[in-house]
């Protein structure tokens, strides 16, 4: 079955939508505004944000603390339902929890922002799903849109839960996770649907390997350069200057490093292999955002530069994750490989 223009358009406009669901996360991370909107779906209990405190109630803080708390509440007897009955004692028993932020217009409207693309990502999902259900009946796309659809619902929910939780550290690895997923099912649906696709990539044997380590090595540094962060942002509130964090950090940094030279390695090989011989465009992007990765990585823990530097950082990792994703569905169509 062949799909529309129209079709295929639309699934890209929602990857793209996504990615920029994730640039929005890092800053809204970078400049402090997860707490921006202290309530959800609605912020400061409207559709469009005030922009001055004066607008909302004396004791707005108060509110929105209790409302928290109930929220908390419910999350806990969700953990305690599935087993984690540790993590939601620490919740229920986080000090930080009963404590509410005074109202900034500017982090309230960069968390609303954020809120906005989420918005419009998720609307988009719904839309290809539904052109999905009425023109192109196909399992193969329409389930995984569904499941797509569902996931970026319990993401945005989720979301709620990281605001609620006061952005403690392992929501933000599972929000970090639950966006990789959903991007990696909308790069299946256009692997499915998009014609070019389907032609296959005719490897040898060990450069599909080292594709695939590349790729479960850059999966894992996703998620340890999360912890990474996280630790930093504990280790400034502490106090801690550059370059002692850099000292404090310990093992995850030192793995989270080394790992990054590992993937240019591998990457390297592929790269050098790949202009030899098919001269792949997606090959030779992955190989040059990985070098600017890097860059990115160096200037992080190494020179005063972090802000954009982190937004940037992520951007080109969630990037890389999306091209070699793409690249190992288009591996899978290759029937017969010669070494």
């Amino acid at each position: 079955m062949d799909f529309s223009r129209g079709f295929i358009r639309l699934n890209w406009i929602a990857l793209v939508l996504i990615y920029m669901v994730v640039i929005a996360g890092s800053f809204v991370r970078i400049t402090g505004s997860g707490m921006g909107c202290p309530d959800w779906p609605k912020c400061f209990g409207e559709w469009i944000p005030p922009t001055s405190a004066e607008d909302l109630p004396e004791n707005y803080r108060e509110i929105y603390a209790e409302k928290r708390q109930k929220k908390i509440v419910k999350f806990c007897d969700f953990l305690r339902a599935i087993g984690y009955d540790e993590v939601a004692y620490e919740l229920e028993n986080d000090p930080s929890l009963t404590l509410e932020q005074a109202f900034n217009v500017r982090k309230t409207w960069t968390e609303y922002a954020n809120r906005l693309v989420g918005f419009l990502s998720g609307n988009a999902l719904l839309a290809a799903f539904i052109w999905m259900l009425i023109k192109f009946r196909r399992r193969k796309i329409l389930i995984p849109a569904f499941i797509n659809l569902v996931l970026m619902g319990i993401q945005a929910w989720f979301g709620s839960i990281v605001v609620a939780s006061n952005l403690v550290p392992w929501t933000i690895t599972v929000h970090m996770f639950l966006a990789l997923v959903i991007i990696g099912i909308q790069l299946y649906i256009i692997y499915q649907i998009s014609p070019r696709s389907k032609e296959g990539i005719p490897l040898q044997n060990w450069i599909r390997i080292l594709i695939w380590v590349s790729f479960g090595i850059t999966f894992y540094q996703m998620f340890l350069g999360t912890q990474v962060r996280e630790a930093i942002d504990d280790l400034v509130l502490q106090g801690y200057t550059r370059e002692q964090w850099v000292a404090e950090l310990g093992m995850p940094f030192y793995i989270h490093r080394s790992f990054s030279w590992l993937v240019l390695i591998l990457l390297s090989i592929i790269a050098w292999k790949n202009e030899k011989t098919d001269k792949n465009p997606l090959l030779r992007a992955v190989f040059v955002l990985l070098i600017i990765e890097l860059i990115s990585g160096i200037l992080l823990a190494y020179v005063d530069m972090p802000g954009l530097v982190q937004t940037a950082h992520l951007l080109f990792a969630s990037i890389i994750f999306g091209i070699l994703t793409f690249l190992l569905f288009r591996l899978k169509s290759v029937m017969k490989v010669t070494d």
